[in-house]
């Protein structure tokens, strides 16, 4: 069965950090299920024990090779994830996957609930399936995913596979939190690319046209000759390694293998250039320095004096009375003086 994604924490069942940890680092899927939704949660005590869990867990992260997939919608994303997943398992590993579903901006909810994606995948035992909504965040990605990312690697799991909703917003969130950054594209690109902007590409390390089958399979070839044609005039990246373009039919299971296979040249290359271990310890300060931010804007934002101040100024800057750059200083030299 598939792995439910809101899995209520009962205050019974609100146990120290050290303990759920242990159950978690046992490999105990409903515990993961429990410490995820820790993690998401808003709810003070909840939090408290989320980070001590990520501070557990972080000795035991580095050890998974983590993925991100992106593509608009109705390339294939999930069906994509549930060929390549089972044909990593078939290699040995066990498979994460943080699939990252829409928000309703109204209720913050995921827009697809509970329905259930990547039947065959997330019935396997070595498979773990969270759909997570994004509640608004930035790129698609959600809020607590990269202490999810953390929580289960410490659970076991050595691939992690991060889908986002690739519906044209920023993906520098996932690309930074991942080690491989893979693209999907369609036939019928068009000269927009249909939709995804250049520097979308330019972060792309594997590219892969798919819906390969059928009528569309020489549409595929065409558009793969037309986009690797395009990457010539991009840039080499900082990891030293020259992006192609691929065709697969993820329905029909039809070119996993060869993905795979590139897959794993990436990893091996940026191992052998030393540039997988500088990529991490960069997306490391870099989620510090995010984290800071948030955190920061959260405790200013519950003072009192200063919510009363930040509305005040709301109203001058709404009437024209005053800029809103100026308002920003002025708001700032309250709060520190």
């Amino acid at each position: 069965m598939a792995v439910r994604p809101n899995i209520k924490i009962k205050k019974r069942e609100l146990v120290d950090a050290p303990g759920i940890f242990k159950h978690l680092i046992a490999g105990k899927r409903e515990w993961l299920s429990k410490s995820l939704t820790l993690v998401e949660s808003t709810k003070t005590e909840h939090r408290k024990i989320a980070k001590e869990l990520v501070q557990l867990a972080t000795p035991f992260s580095r050890k998974s090779i983590r993925i991100g997939i992106t593509g608009v919608p109705g390339v294939g994303k999930s069906t994509f994830i549930e060929s390549f997943g089972l044909h990593a398992i078939s290699k040995g590993k066990k498979v994460c996957v943080l699939a990252i579903d829409p928000s309703s901006e109204i209720s913050k909810g995921s827009l697809l609930g509970d329905k259930t994606r990547m039947d065959h995948l997330s019935a396997h035992s070595d498979a773990y399936i969270r759909p997570s909504p994004t509640s608004g965040a930035l790129g698609g990605v959600a809020r607590a995913t990269r202490e999810s990312v953390l929580l289960c690697e410490a659970a076991g799991y050595d691939l992690i596979l991060i889908e986002t909703v690739g519906v044209g917003q920023s993906e520098t969130k996932v690309h930074s939190m991942v080690d491989v950054f893979l693209m999907l594209l369609l036939s019928n690109a068009g000269d927009e690319i249909q939709g995804i902007k250049r520097g979308i590409m330019e972060m792309a390390d594997i590219l892969v046209v798919n819906k390969a089958d059928g009528n569309n399979s020489q549409n595929a070839k065409v558009a793969a000759n037309q986009l690797q044609q395009a990457l010539h005039y991009f840039p080499l990246g900082k990891s030293g390694w020259t992006s192609t373009v691929d065709t697969m039919s993820a329905l029909n299971n039809e070119g996993i293998d060869k993905i795979w296979t590139k897959c794993n040249q990436y990893i091996e290359h940026i191992k052998l250039n030393n540039f997988f271990e500088q990529n991490r310890k960069l997306q490391a300060v870099n989620w510090f320095k995010q984290s800071l931010s948030e955190q920061l804007t959260q405790r200013i934002e519950q003072n009192d004096s200063f919510k009363k101040k930040l509305a005040e100024t709301e109203k001058l800057v709404e009437n024209g009375k005053l800029d809103p750059f100026i308002a920003a200083d002025l708001l700032t030299d309250f709060y520190f003086k």
